[in-house]
C-alpha cells in the first residue's frame, strides 16, 4: 500500500460521521473538532469528555448503534473495528454514497489512512507508516512535538500577516521569494524560542524592509 498524502480542508461544511465509543474514537473526534469539522457520533454510550463536546454544541450524538442509511450525505466516515458483518455494511454504504471511509485496524475496509498528527498553530505535520507500524508513527510524533514547539505557531502567524505587504512591496516573484527564504533561514525562530520576541520582530523588519 502506497498512500497519497493530502490535507482535507473545508470540513466545517462537510458531514463527518464517527461510529463507536472507545478511546481511539475520542481521539478521532478531537482531531476533527480541532479542524472545526461538522461531526456526528453514532454510539449507544459516550464518556465524559465526549459528553462535554456534545453539551457545548460542538458534536452531534446519536445515542444508538449504526443503522443502514446513517451515512447519507456523509463526506468522511470513521468507525471502530467491530462485528465483521457490520463493518462490511458500513464500508459498503460509504462506498455507495461516495464517502471516504476508515474502519480502524481493518485495512481492506479503508479508502484512507489517518496519520499521527503534530499541530502548532497553522503548522500541521502528519506521519504515516502505511499501516505497518502505528507505534512508530506515535514515537515520531512525540519527537516532532519536542522539535517543533509553539515558536512555530507564532512565527507562522507573523508570516501570514506579511503576505499582503510583501506582495505589494516586492511585485517581482524572484525578489519576493528571496526575502521569504531569508526569513525562514534566519535566527527568528531561535529568538522566539528564547523569549526574545521583540528582537525577532526587529529581525523581520530588517529582512523585509517593511515598516
Amino acid at each position: 500500500m502506497k498512500p497519497y498524502p493530502i490535507f482535507l480542508i473545508g470540513l466545517e461544511q462537510k458531514h463527518c460521521v464517527l461510529i463507536g465509543s472507545g478511546h481511539e474514537i475520542e481521539q478521532k473526534i478531537k482531531g476533527l473538532l480541532d479542524c472545526d469539522a461538522a461531526a456526528t457520533l453514532i454510539s449507544p454510550t459516550i464518556n465524559d469528555t465526549i459528553r462535554a463536546w456534545v453539551e457545548a454544541g460542538r458534536l452531534t450524538w446519536l445515542a444508538r448503534s449504526y443503522q443502514p442509511g446513517d451515512l447519507q450525505e456523509a463526506f468522511l466516515v470513521i468507525a471502530e473495528k467491530g462485528d465483521p458483518a457490520v463493518n462490511a455494511q458500513i464500508y459498503q454504504e460509504a462506498q455507495a454514497v461516495g464517502a471516504l471511509i476508515n474502519i480502524m485496524d481493518d485495512i481492506p475496509h479503508c479508502t484512507f489512512a489517518a496519520g499521527s498528527v503534530v499541530r502548532q498553530g497553522a503548522l500541521t505535520i502528519a506521519i504515516s507508516t502505511s499501516g505497518r507500524a502505528p507505534a512508530l508513527a506515535v514515537r515520531l510524533r512525540q519527537q516532532f512535538e519536542q522539535q517543533f514547539g509553539p515558536e512555530y505557531a507564532l512565527f507562522l502567524e507573523w508570516l501570514g500577516h506579511l503576505r499582503g505587504p510583501m506582495a505589494q512591496k516586492y511585485p517581482h516573484f524572484a525578489e519576493r521569494r528571496g526575502r521569504w527564504y531569508d526569513l525562514v533561514d534566519s535566527d527568528i525562530l531561535a529568538l522566539i524560542r528564547s523569549g526574545r520576541s521583540q528582537e525577532a520582530q526587529e529581525r523581520i523588519t530588517q529582512i523585509t524592509a517593511l515598516e
